[in-house]
């Protein structure tokens, strides 16, 4: 038996080194560098039994390739297709990532019950009775899920060939071990082995792959950096576990937009799609309150109605605070500088807190406009009509910018029963549009459009 080769791995970033040193040459992290062995390049099981063999590639002249739109399944749940693409991509490998409690397992478990696909759900954290009674709260299973309780990685690849599954689902990629590294299962040699053969058996069998992953305290997805660079696509389900809402988003796809959002209710049956997620994220309150507005933004391809906060209120101590939860703080600061300066509002002696409601991160720049709006109208203490929604970045001068696909956010606010939008003076409105479309040039006009009138 030929001698294990051993090599030390960054914990962190997955670099390696040919000995132990304190801190790692490309992260800068410290104490992550750690001592594993490395396995032998030898066939998998799998490939030797199902008599796989490897293509070689020849070169070909860009002229003769030809190119058609790549085939997907339809996972039969709205909110997955859209953040996907459209669908799961044959051979593809897909990393879903978040919080543990905040519901992967239990999508990816519902919509393996739903699909009409011959699928093999892998878990390696829970035993089969308890996937059986998540199953059974979860409602009808109208597809064919075959439920597999393993984790060493060449035992699950050989069921995989024998049942010859449509989908494959991982539950966890942290649990998978391969007898041919002698680590624990979650390290580095660990990871990259277990999915360096998932990748194999997805090219080879044209079967795609669902790996779920868990995130660490910083958001990140735990394991190797390189694990991300390896799948097809990664995807981040983020939220409160002491709120309804979960929100599904694509960080990484070679095959669709990353800039696509999927929004889920929690409910005692498993996870809702929200179709008309506008609505959710206007309050209904019966009397109109200061400091509120509504912003017309896009998510991706899908535009938002989502309502603004913000409270103005004197400095208790001596120096102001500024908080946003949702928004940018440099860009609440920006747009705070910019009020002082060209419109005159003393607000440096002054808090500021400002808030998106329903937990979503928002970037996209036509929310200035709004932000002011709900500025100013909490530091007057005077509400904003309840029918007006607002569509417009601020720039330094204090002008304002027109925005983007101005369109679809006009046809939302039209749906949504908006009666009046406010834009910037530059900005092309198509024809035919039912809704009042008002210009502004400045921020200067805006305060005497909302305040003196």
């Amino acid at each position: 038996m030929a001698k294990s080769k051993t090599s030390f791995f960054c914990q962190n970033c997955g670099s390696s080194f040919a000995k132990w040193q304190g801190q790692c040459n490309s992260c800068k992290s410290w104490n992550t560098i750690v001592e594993e062995v490395i396995s032998n390049n030898v066939p998998a099981a799998w490939e030797q039994n199902s008599g796989t063999s490897a293509r070689v590639a020849q070169p070909q002249a860009i002229e003769k390739i030809t190119t058609s739109d790549t085939p997907r399944k339809s996972t039969h749940d709205s909110e997955l297709d859209r953040v996907l693409g459209g669908g799961l991509v044959p051979g593809s490998l897909t990393l879903l990532g978040g919080e543990p409690g905040i519901g992967k397992s239990t999508l990816m478990l519902q919509v393996g019950l739903r699909w009409p696909y011959k699928t093999l759900y892998v878990s390696g954290e829970e035993s089969a009775q308890q996937i059986k009674m998540r199953a059974d709260r979860l409602g009808k299973n109208q597809g064919q899920c075959l439920i597999l309780t393993e984790t060493q990685t060449q035992n699950i690849l050989h069921h995989a060939v024998e049942q010859n599954p449509e989908v494959v689902v991982i539950d966890s990629i942290q649990t998978l071990q391969s007898n041919e590294i002698d680590s624990a299962a979650g390290s580095i040699s660990q990871i990259r082995a277990a999915t360096a053969e998932l990748i194999k058996f997805a090219k080879a069998t044209q079967t795609p792959v669902v790996l779920i992953g868990h995130i660490t305290k910083d958001g990140h997805i735990a394991g190797p950096k390189i694990l991300e660079h390896m799948v097809d696509t990664v995807l981040q389900f983020e939220g409160d576990r002491h709120h309804v809402y979960r929100i599904l988003r694509a960080h990484k796809n070679r095959f669709g937009s990353t800039n696509e959002l999927g929004i889920y209710e929690m409910l005692g049956n498993g996870l809702r799609a929200v179709t008309n997620p506008s609505e959710l994220l206007i309050s209904k309150t019966d009397e109109a309150m200061s400091g509120t507005a509504i912003a017309a933004t896009l998510e991706g391809m899908r535009p938002l109605m989502i309502e603004i906060q913000a409270l103005v209120s004197s400095a208790v101590y001596g120096t102001p605070q500024r908080s946003a939860t949702g928004y940018n703080l440099k860009r609440l600061n920006m747009i705070l500088a910019v009020l002082e300066k060209r419109v005159g509002f003393k607000l440096g002696t002054k808090d500021v807190f400002l808030n998106i409601t329903g937990g979503i991160q928002v970037d996209d720049p036509a929310l200035d406009l709004a932000v002011v709006a709900a500025v100013l109208s909490s530091n007057n203490d005077l509400p904003l009509m309840r029918n007006t929604c607002f569509a417009g970045e601020i720039g330094l001068a204090g002008e304002v910018r027109p925005v983007s696909r101005l369109e679809q956010r006009i046809l939302e606010a039209q749906k949504l029963g908006f009666t009046q939008i406010i834009v910037a003076k530059n900005s092309k409105v198509p024809k035919g549009t039912q809704i009042s479309v008002i210009k502004v040039g400045k921020v200067h006009d805006l305060v005497q459009h909302l305040f003196t009138s």
